[in-house]
């Protein structure tokens, strides 16, 4: 009983003491600093070799002519990668369920472009590229359409026949005012030395003729494709296809050049001009020059004095598709493969890709597409 009295006076004491309790140390942490610098740096320094940010496909770069050129590009602040996967797969097939498993993938590729060469003609490709570093495999390219993820679109134009030519170095030009390259795939217009040497007699004007130059193959039954790019500062060029017929008058019986003529003017402004247009001839050119596009007069329904409807931008790339068989030759955007305009031509004899500049000007004509050695990213 004295125990437990004593036990509970013990409690009794030590209650009545916490009332006026009052700790020795001060509770806030105002002044308490945490030095974590070191830690900061040592953080910085880590390295994670995690997934590999997903490259993007460059469609600024991208082409399909004869093959097909994929380039990519990665995320400024990527890692290196090991190397890359371009995937592909022909489109319009009908078992959409198992779209995955028709994915075709490319050998490795230790750059960021390659050609892919098996590709079937008359067909449309979906591509897509994924980067890979320690085994590991990034996302996919991101998404480039709506309606298909991961993808960009291109579509193999093979109905007709890429045709393959240079520019032909014995077809009668005018070799002081036309310069060839040395691989005969890209002509330059220029004024000429014997121009210049005199030009301290022209005083008020002169007249330039139009000089005109052939590609170094025939066409004489099919359909044929090809594709160029003329420089956006040509003071004029004209380009189409004309038959060996009409060549033949053009590089033979030249204007005389103190009197410009045009083809087919009366003089009078009959009209009798324009109506040449509206029936089949041995050629058709369209007009380039000042960034612009020019669809012959006679070939748009236009009310007179209104020219818009035969002015268009001037693509980057132009395509001529000249189907021999049917008489037909279509103008197209050759990065879009938008058709800008086409007419009927009279394919009565052997045609040709014809080309006429005048001024300064230049063409240079679509290379095929190989396959070239990748340096290693």
């Amino acid at each position: 009983m004295k125990q437990k009295e004593r036990f509970l006076f013990r409690i009794q004491k030590a209650t009545e003491s916490l009332k006026t309790f009052q700790p020795a140390a001060t509770p806030s942490f105002e002044e308490f600093v945490l030095d974590t610098s070191k830690e900061e740096v040592l953080l910085k320094e880590l390295s994670f070799s995690g997934v590999p940010d997903p490259p993007v496909i460059d469609l600024s770069c991208c082409r399909v002519y004869n093959e097909g050129l994929i380039h990519w590009r990665l995320s400024e602040d990527s890692l290196p990668t090991d190397h890359h996967i371009v995937e592909f797969r022909k489109l319009g097939a009908e078992d959409e369920e198992e779209e995955e498993s028709r994915w075709s993938a490319s050998e490795r590729v230790y750059g960021c472009s390659t050609v892919l060469s098996d590709l079937v003609g008359d067909s449309r490709y979906a591509f897509r590229v994924k980067s890979c570093r320690n085994g590991v495999f990034s996302p996919c390219s991101p998404e480039t359409h709506d309606d298909l993820l991961y993808t960009v679109f291109y579509t193999i134009l093979c109905t007709f026949t890429l045709f393959g030519f240079l520019f032909n170095e014995k077809c009668g030009f005018s070799a002081e005012r036309l310069q060839l390259s040395k691989r005969r795939d890209s002509v330059e217009s220029v004024a000429g030395m014997s121009f210049l040497l005199a030009a301290e007699r022209v005083q008020t004007g002169s007249y330039i003729c139009l000089d005109y130059i052939i590609g170094d193959t025939g066409i004489s039954h099919g359909r044929h494709y090809w594709a160029f790019r003329v420089e956006p500062n040509s003071y004029m060029v004209k380009v189409g296809v004309a038959s060996d017929s009409k060549l033949t008058e053009w590089f033979h019986n030249p204007r005389d050049t103190s009197s410009p003529r045009y083809d087919h003017d009366s003089g009078h402004d009959s009209g009798s001009e324009d109506a040449c247009f509206e029936v089949s001839q041995p050629f058709t050119l369209v007009t380039i020059g000042m960034g612009r596009l020019f669809i012959p007069k006679a070939s748009v329904g236009a009310a007179s004095g209104d020219h818009s409807s035969r002015i268009l931008p001037m693509p980057q790339r132009i395509g001529v598709c000249l189907d021999y068989d049917a008489g037909r030759v279509f103008f197209y955007d050759a990065d879009t493969m938008r058709c800008l305009y086409e007419r009927q031509v009279d394919c009565s004899g052997t045609m040709y890709p014809a080309f006429g500049l005048l001024g300064g000007g230049a063409v240079h004509l679509e290379e095929f597409i190989t396959a070239k050695r990748l340096s290693y990213m």
